[in-house]
């Protein structure tokens, strides 16, 4: 990508899309294109339309989405699979008609089945149920991994599709009820510590395994593979299955390669925060999927690996948090 090269870095507020802003704004990018909601809604066809004839991105990372933990997806079933097929749909077709040159689609490892072979390979996509909790949500993203794939069979995109781990870090949600695991800790953690609660309760056994990756490492990878040289980058879009028999989606997971029991982590920001009080585990609510591994080969091998680890990424998410808590 060249510095002055015209990026549209879409959903560019949410945790993935800042860290995005921050990544290419040190690397020197000068040209960035960035819509709040309220200036573009990406589930509106004909805006979005406009935006792309008026503005002629070169490059596009998909970071937009509705997102959120257990309690979202159970609650706002229809909310996850109508916008994110809306926004996805919009996006990469008008990418096409406006001729974007490359776009990077985010997605999450929840397009995995939920009893996926560990840790999960790219091939494991569509092999098996998914996860009840965040079917929709993770159906959409299967949708948008398909549809890039059908764009580059019959029309000769580039378009790749990124599947990061849990991800977690600055400008994360802090939502008591709507966030991912880690914010939401974070903040109980906190909370209790300073109301001198003697308990915090933690959703589930503590037994199901998770893999971590900081926001910011994220947002490196997704720059690293934008950048790569063409052959390179060709080699990850996959191939067309009616031609070569094999299930290639351009498809590439981005993680860390290594996981944490929910209960270790309670324990590790536990100790993060400073909480003196114990830990209590309610096996009443849901688990979720046993584990969720990526095995991130197929990226190690294109050049790139994550570099902050977990208890640096959590201090760092933690200061984050206290400064919109004050």
């Amino acid at each position: 990508m060249d510095k002055h090269a015209c990026i549209y870095v879409a959903g560019h507020r949410g945790l993935v899309g800042s860290a995005i802003v921050r990544n290419l704004e040190s690397k020197g990018y000068t040209n960035i294109l960035k819509r709040t909601h309220a200036e573009l809604d990406l589930t509106d066809e004909k805006a979005t339309d406009q935006f792309f004839a008026e503005h002629k991105p070169e490059y596009v990372f998909l970071a937009a989405a509705k997102v959120g933990g257990i309690v979202a997806n159970n609650t706002y079933p229809a909310e996850f699979i109508r916008d994110n097929l809306a926004i996805q749909t919009n996006v990469i077709h008008n990418a096409w008609r406006h001729g974007v040159t490359r776009l990077l689609f985010l997605g999450s490892s929840c397009i995995y089945p939920k009893l996926a072979p560990q840790p999960m390979k790219e091939e494991h996509l569509l092999t098996g149920p998914l996860e009840p909790t965040n079917r929709p949500y993770a159906l959409a993203k299967i949708a948008g991994i398909e549809m890039c794939w059908s764009y580059n069979r019959q029309y000769g995109t580039q378009y790749l599709a990124a599947m990061p781990t849990n991800l977690y870090g600055p400008g994360d949600n802090y939502h008591p009820e709507n966030s991912h695991v880690i914010p939401a800790l974070l903040r109980k953690f906190h909370e209790a510590k300073h109301n001198h609660q003697p308990t915090v309760t933690v959703w589930g056994t503590g037994t199901p395994k998770r893999e971590f990756l900081y926001s910011d490492d994220m947002a490196d990878a997704c720059v690293y593979l934008m950048k790569l040289s063409q052959g390179h980058y060709q080699a990850l879009l996959g191939s067309d299955e009616s031609k070569t028999g094999r299930f290639e989606p351009p498809l590439i997971n981005v993680g860390v390669g290594e996981d944490v029991t929910i209960k270790e982590l309670a324990e590790l920001i536990k100790q993060i925060v400073g909480y003196q009080g114990t830990i209590e585990f309610d096996t009443t609510k849901p688990d979720g999927t046993p584990r969720k591994l990526m095995n991130v080969s197929r990226l190690t091998k294109a050049g790139w690996k994550a570099n902050t680890d977990l208890k640096e990424g959590l201090a760092q998410a933690y200061s984050d948090f206290k400064v919109l808590a004050e």
